[in-house]
């Protein structure tokens, strides 16, 4: 009798951990916000105020959101590693002085770890706008680490096109000399392990991909989407929050958000010229999603055709306009979260 009664609490034991365990399981994905400005009314594409910014921490904190540096989390996707539940990274781009006076405090308050993509020649040169050496070495002491955003962010992508000549120097030296700067002035707080990079302006294409890889650089893209183990390591996504895309019902949205279950993507590239515009791009996905929709970047359905139950081609109805687009992709997945995939198109004159 004993024996039995004991066996069954053992059972039910081992059926709650079970059960808590599938609750709370970690996950093969992370949400990476992006920013650029706080308070700077004068750019609202890519500001954000430092009241909603706050609204913003505070529901990270508030609803137990695990916050990592930018650098941990791909170093875990990198090694197929578990991340802990609800994993989010907080990138800021460009390195502009209101990170400091504005963000940097409520970081601080809240020990929360952020990255900056630092382009570096107005820092080097000392422009009023953008932060100082000293400034970056204090953040680096309360969570702040530092990446790679080329040194004068130049549209790269175009500069290719225009001249392919010397495209691979001309790349090669517009990392290295953000890079050897920032080792010089930064040191241990410059990613390195692995080194990343931010694309200016978002924009790549294969070309670009392939030359920031053979440099030894994982590639960071501003199209939307959560990342995970199965993301292309040269093109990682972010949401951005800047230009009234982080509203307090988007962000909460976005930042639980599972990546669409790809199995093959018919068009990596990214260039749309006028032979291919708009351009056709075919997903095949791991499992059928009956309601996934398509859309542009300016809330345009996209045209959609099933060839099976998990193949689709979808093609905009009218041409995208310069200078990028995108075809981004959601599905409901479960309770109030939904997959999301969107696809960058670097559109030429």
């Amino acid at each position: 009798m004993y024996n039995t009664v004991m066996k069954k609490l053992i059972y039910y034991l081992f059926f709650l951990n079970f059960i808590q365990c599938s609750l709370f399981a970690n996950q093969n994905y992370a949400v990476v916000l992006q920013y650029h400005r706080f308070d700077e009314t004068k750019y609202p594409s890519t500001n954000i105020s430092t009241e909603l910014f706050q609204q913003q921490i505070k529901y990270l904190v508030d609803n137990d959101y695990t916050v990592w540096p930018f650098s941990r989390v791909v170093k875990y996707l990198l090694q197929k590693r578990e991340l802990p539940n609800k994993t989010v990274a907080i990138t800021i781009d460009d390195a502009y002085k209101s990170i400091y006076t504005k963000a940097y405090p409520l970081l601080k308050q809240y020990k929360l770890p952020f990255t900056v993509f630092v382009n570096s020649a107005p820092v080097v040169h000392e422009s009023i706008h953008y932060l100082d050496w000293d400034e970056m070495r204090e953040m680096g002491e309360n969570g702040a680490e530092y990446a790679n955003h080329t040194y004068s962010h130049q549209y790269l992508v175009r500069d290719g096109i225009k001249n392919p000549k010397n495209y691979k120097k001309y790349v090669k030296k517009e990392l290295a000399m953000c890079e050897v700067k920032m080792q010089k002035e930064l040191g241990e707080k410059v990613c390195n392990n692995p080194k990343i990079l931010a694309y200016p302006f978002g924009e790549y294409d294969r070309k670009l991909m392939s030359l920031v890889k053979s440099f030894g650089y994982i590639g960071v893209a501003q199209n939307s989407g959560p990342i995970s183990t199965e993301s292309n390591f040269m093109a990682l996504t972010r949401f951005p929050m800047s230009g009234g895309f982080g509203e307090m019902s988007q962000f909460r949205l976005k930042i639980n958000t599972l990546p669409l279950p790809i199995k093959n993507i018919s068009k990596e590239d990214t260039l749309v010229d006028a032979s291919n515009n708009p351009p056709l791009l075919t997903l095949t996905l791991k499992k059928p999603l009956k309601n996934l929709q398509c859309f542009t970047a300016d809330g345009k359905k996209i045209a959609m055709k099933w060839l099976n139950n998990t193949t689709v081609t979808m093609q905009a109805q009218t041409p995208l306009q310069y200078p990028r687009d995108h075809y981004t992709c959601t599905a409901h997945a479960q309770g109030d979260a939904w997959y999301w995939y969107s696809h960058l198109w670097v559109v030429l004159k």
